[in-house]
């Protein structure tokens, strides 16, 4: 017993820091979710289930099923875009694979709002691309570039990309050359070798980066107020009006609660996928 209690110490910062920025708030959204919305805004304390009967109307089941598909194509892409990239840096010599992970990481030393508005300074009217375009005889008159949802997709694929090419890395590059070679040896097409021994040994990677591009894709609300000019509403958008505008907090805390529900479902059968393709779900 005195061996375990010995581990206390190194445990309480990160149990403290979970019950504080986790537990505590967490366990006020719950609460503040069976609450009524002020007369004048804030709380109300009445207990109601109004709130969760509320997330079946189709306004917000409209914003909930739009959130869900932008933020699964945009981990798509991110996917597609990722993997190439991760595996041509497993390949190019040790000494330039630092300079590389540094490029993939650098956007994340500029401040998100900073590289949002650049986005906007690229692509608006008067903007480089347009400019560009115009200057070389190829359009006529600018594009509308802005205030889309291609646009905000593009923009969340850039914000969060580094975080699916990184733990794409990770992967590919445990994998054993040795492995690669011997298949080879014994015949197998490069195209067999990457589909029966590099893509099942990076699918966990694959996994991890889908769950840290898919999270906050789905909750952001920065890039379509900006980049979709309000135009596009997702379920970010729609927690923040609710505490900021709407002064339902209520509300927002049962938008919240939920968003945060099916994000630990997601994370949880992410962990379960990777122990499966781990092999440590096999006793389980």
């Amino acid at each position: 017993m005195s061996y375990r209690l010995r581990g206390l110490p190194f445990l309480a910062p990160g149990t403290l820091f979970l019950i504080v920025f986790m537990a505590i708030p967490v366990a006020l959204l719950f609460i503040y979710s069976f609450f009524t919305r002020g007369r004048f805004g804030g709380v109300q304390f009445i207990l109601t289930t109004e709130n969760f009967e509320k997330l079946l109307d189709p306004i917000y089941m409209n914003v909930v099923i739009q959130s869900i598909g932008m933020a699964s194509l945009v981990t798509i892409l991110a996917l597609l875009l990722g993997y190439p990239i991760a595996y041509a840096i497993t390949k190019i010599p040790p000494r330039w694979r630092i300079i590389a992970l540094i490029a993939i990481i650098l956007p994340f030393w500029t401040n998100f709002l900073i590289r949002t508005y650049a986005w906007i300074l690229l692509l608006n009217n008067a903007g480089i691309v347009n400019q560009s375009l115009m200057g070389l005889g190829i359009i006529d008159s600018p594009l509308p570039l802005l205030y889309n949802a291609n646009t905000v997709a593009v923009g969340l694929l850039y914000m969060y990309l580094p975080l699916m090419v990184l733990p794409l890395y990770a992967s590919l590059q445990s994998v054993d050359p040795s492995l690669r070679e011997a298949a080879t040896n014994l015949g197998s097409s490069p195209w067999r070798v990457f589909r029966t021994i590099t893509l099942p040994i990076s699918l966990p990677g694959a996994l991890t980066g889908a769950i840290f591009v898919f999270v906050p894709a789905m909750s952001n609300f920065v890039i379509p107020e900006l980049l979709g000019g309000g135009k596009m509403i997702l379920i970010g958008n729609l927690i923040r009006d609710q505490f900021l505008e709407a002064r339902d907090w209520p509300f927002g805390a049962t938008l919240a609660l939920v968003l945060t529900g099916f994000l630990v479902l997601l994370i949880l059968g992410q962990s379960w996928a990777n122990r499966r393709l781990t092999g440590g779900g096999k006793n389980g």
